[in-house]
């Protein structure tokens, strides 16, 4: 089976979905926009063949590139888990004629209207929310919901220029640094718990799903430097404060009309039990939750993600085993990184439940943390007992250091 994946290279996990469908028995033609000299060594052992494109950021371009270049060749799939190709990965598909989400259904998962108004029909509660291409707009919408609001872009992927805003000053100081986003939603902001609901489908069923929640929410973390950010994948997803999430996120799948792949939603929990839909994306998460969820069930979901796409079925263990916590840490200081503590005092006391320690080293130069998620590295704990599990990650949170 000749699978074409768009972007084999770039977010720097979807090598190893590359390497998961070379694994499953698909040959790869990876599409990317980078000289096959600069892929990663593993991204050029599990592709069969690699096409180059221009650019990325001309859809058409990059269209009849891809096209001109498969001529004559036997495709049966394309692939893509990068947000901003979502669209471009239907389009081929539907002139190639191959399965896979259509041009219509990519839309209602890049652009948030269209994404809402599905949702809204199956009957699933969502904030309220105006589509704006002009400050103006922005301001009318702000008017008409009341604030707090959310300004984020139509077709945004993750937490990037997505704001909270409190009042009218505020607006205007976000209205100016959002001239180079052409369309925005303004939203209701919904006060609670943030959640995510991710899944692997197969010819339309959920043959995996998981439940992590962000402690902070993801905003808060964005916003303050000292916090190490926390993502909690539940071992026990009939666990009543995540129940209704899992029961809407089933309804979402369904409301979506997905088909196979990957999917990550957010969800929100209200202090008065009420649920609701943030968004959701036809990709994997980010962040490393791919890892998370593997260290949750001893599984594979790379090579279960390929499975799914490529055969329809899904052959990994899913049964969830462990609570897993990934704490991302940040820096003291600024510049090159001259010290880490607290590791060693973490393995004498949690080390047969640390399954990943990934740090920036003393000598290396400390990362931007408002640019990734990651920052300057993570650790991951994992424990049958939630309360354990949690426990353990604050630990970590307030006794690992990273200094400059």
């Amino acid at each position: 089976m000749d699978v074409v994946f768009l972007s084999p290279d770039y977010p720097t996990d979807l090598p190893l979905f590359v390497s998961g469908l070379a694994e499953v028995g698909a040959s790869v033609i990876g599409v990317g926009d980078q000289h096959v000299d600069g892929l990663t060594e593993r991204t050029k052992r599990a592709l069969t063949t690699y096409l180059q494109v221009a650019s990325w950021a001309d859809e058409d371009a990059a269209f009849d590139s891809i096209l001109g270049q498969l001529h004559g060749r036997n495709v049966e799939r394309v692939e893509t888990l990068w947000e901003p190709l979502v669209m471009l990965a239907a389009r081929l598909r539907e002139r190639i004629g191959v399965p896979g989400m259509s041009v219509a259904d990519a839309l209602a998962f890049r652009d948030k209207g269209v994404m809402k108004a599905r949702v809204e029909a199956a009957g699933i509660r969502t904030p309220s929310s105006v589509r704006a291409t002009t400050k103006d707009g922005c301001r009318a919408a702000a008017e008409q919901i009341g604030f707090p609001i959310i300004v984020k872009p139509i077709a945004g992927a993750g937490s990037a220029d997505t704001h909270r805003i409190d009042d009218e000053q505020e607006l205007e100081r976000v209205l100016a640094s959002l001239d180079h986003v052409p369309e925005v939603s303004v939203e209701e902001f919904i006060i609670g718990d943030e959640f995510t609901y991710d899944t692997v489908c197969a010819n339309r069923e959920i043959v995996f799903e998981n439940v992590c929640e962000y402690r902070p929410n993801p905003l808060i973390g964005k916003q303050v430097e000292w916090i190490s950010p926390q993502v909690i994948a539940y071992r026990d997803l009939s666990d009543p404060f995540i129940a209704d999430g899992v029961d809407l996120g089933r309804r979402v799948i369904g409301a979506m009309g997905f088909d196979s792949g990957f999917t990550h939603m957010e969800w929100y929990r209200m202090a008065s039990g009420e649920v609701v839909f943030g968004e959701i994306g036809a990709r994997s998460p980010g962040g490393r939750l791919t890892d998370v969820m593997n260290y949750a069930c001893d599984t594979d979901l790379y090579a279960g993600w390929a499975e799914a796409v490529c055969h329809g079925t899904f052959g990994q263990p899913s049964e969830r085993l462990y609570n897993v916590a990934e704490i991302f840490k940040r820096a003291q200081g600024a510049g090159i990184v001259t010290r880490v503590d607290g590791v060693g005092e973490m393995m004498g006391r949690m080390g047969e439940h640390v399954v990943n320690v990934d740090l920036v080293q003393p000598g290396q130069p400390r990362r931007d943390w408002r640019a990734t998620v990651i920052s300057d590295g993570l650790i991951v704990v994992r424990h049958r007992d939630l309360d354990r599990t949690v426990a353990m990650a604050d630990w970590i949170a307030a006794n690992v250091h990273i200094h400059c």
